[in-house]
């Protein structure tokens, strides 16, 4: 299999075994309409080892099994996400293949295999899921990776992991938050978090405390607060009140002359990605309609001139398809002068259809080059959508060039 793809299972009983060549952790999450877990007994691992309809099983070495008997999976639960994180503490994935192998559990016999490519700095996978489509059963690849250990896929599918406490004497370094890397690692520029320790056994879940306000630059915000701004690497998640506030939204990008008053011609694309980091397809002012309709691209500006948005890419998020997981929002210089020349550049995020701004990101300190990455948003495993500004340049005049930087940038 390949990441995304999905295939029917022809058992009423699977074992997914998840092996590779060190010590592996693997568990099951059961996992509700919500994409979250009912509560903390539906965490199956090795302190933990059953749940209605799923079960873990150690193996000698390796790594271990989760068996998922579909007939007795509960009505209320949609999926069930197995996961893989290194026993070592500090390790990642760098090279290290881990394979995972769909099996029927009655006579062994294989279904389907899946090894998650080009793999990091992630220290944990979401390797595959088992999941409901039309009263019948699939099996798909997944293969996203977090950068802070099963800890991270833990609370982001809502069980409460307990930290073991720290000792008085020891001076204690502030915690890493707890943000999922996107499908192919941690975004470009965040600092790693440090991995964690071995995850404890689930305890009945907390009130949890209000989190800290982000240092400028770093960090993750949602909308509660309203409009955000935001400073070159920082992330907001498009929720407010933990639930996705629009379906469509619109990147207004914006450009002012350069300085010395001649026009400039810029150009604003967005290139939409699947979780190998492949290009899907691109929107730009030479094609202004992809995806069947879910990007459109307002047309062309020559100039520059003008108040408000110079070029604008209106994205359905509910129409995409499923493969597209990223979308990078580039600027290029066609008719060759610099950003360094440009007065000032910006990009916005608005509800397509209230047309409210929600994000905003200011560009500043532009270098001498002729194509810049202004943004990029990226499809969490839990259906929601995060936007990061990026503000990175590079040497290309049309979307063309930009293709294989901003894969790099996922």
């Amino acid at each position: 299999m390949t990441p995304g793809s999905n295939l029917p299972l022809s058992a009423v009983r699977v074992a997914v075994d998840v092996t590779a060549p060190v010590r592996l952790d693997v568990s099951g999450l059961l996992l509700a309409a919500d994409g979250k877990v009912r509560s903390d007994d539906d965490f199956v691992f090795y302190n933990q080892p059953s749940a209605p309809g799923v079960t873990h099983s150690a193996a000698a070495a390796g790594g271990d099994t989760i068996t998922v008997d579909t007939a007795a999976v509960p009505e209320g639960i949609d999926k069930i996400v197995v996961t893989a994180s290194l026993d070592t503490p500090g390790a990642t994935f760098a090279g290290t293949e881990p394979t995972g192998t769909v099996r029927n559990a009655d006579d062994g016999s294989v279904l389907a295999s899946f090894t998650p490519p080009r793999l990091g700095t992630e220290t944990a996978l979401v390797v595959v899921e088992i999941y409901r489509r039309g009263g019948a059963w699939k099996v798909r690849a997944v293969g996203q990776g977090y950068a802070n250990g099963l800890a991270g896929i833990a609370t982001d599918f809502g069980v409460s992991v307990e930290e073991p406490a720290t000792p008085a004497a020891a001076p204690q370094a502030p915690p890493a938050p707890p943000a999922p890397a996107a499908p192919w690692g941690p975004p470009t520029g965040a600092p790693a978090p440090v991995a964690p320790p071995p995850a404890a056994a689930p305890t009945a879940p907390a009130p949890a405390p209000a989190p800290p306000a982000p240092a400028p630059g770093s960090g993750k915000v949602n909308l509660d607060k309203g409009r955000v701004s935001l400073q070159k690497n920082q992330t907001v998640s498009l929720v407010k009140g933990g639930r996705p506030v629009l379906s469509s939204v619109r990147m207004g990008l914006g450009w002012e002359p350069a300085f010395q008053g001649r026009s400039i011609d810029l150009d604003a694309s967005v290139i939409a990605y699947g979780p190998d980091r492949k290009k899907v397809d691109n929107c730009f002012f030479g094609k202004l309609m992809i995806l069947g309709g879910a990007i459109q691209h307002s047309g062309d500006n020559l100039t520059g001139e003008g108040a408000g948005d110079d070029e604008a890419i209106t994205v359905h998020l509910g129409g995409l398809p499923p493969e597209v997981t990223g979308l990078v929002f580039v600027v290029n210089s066609f008719s060759g002068q610099k950003f360094s020349d440009v007065a000032k550049a910006y990009c916005r995020l608005l509800d397509a259809q209230s047309g409210e701004e929600l994000v905003r990101f200011d560009l500043t300190h532009a270098e001498p080059r002729t194509g810049v990455m202004m943004a990029k948003l990226i499809r969490q495993f839990s259906g929601e959508w995060e936007m990061t500004a990026m503000g990175e340049f590079v040497d290309a005049r049309t979307v063309r060039g930009m293709t294989k930087p901003a894969a790099q940038a996922l």
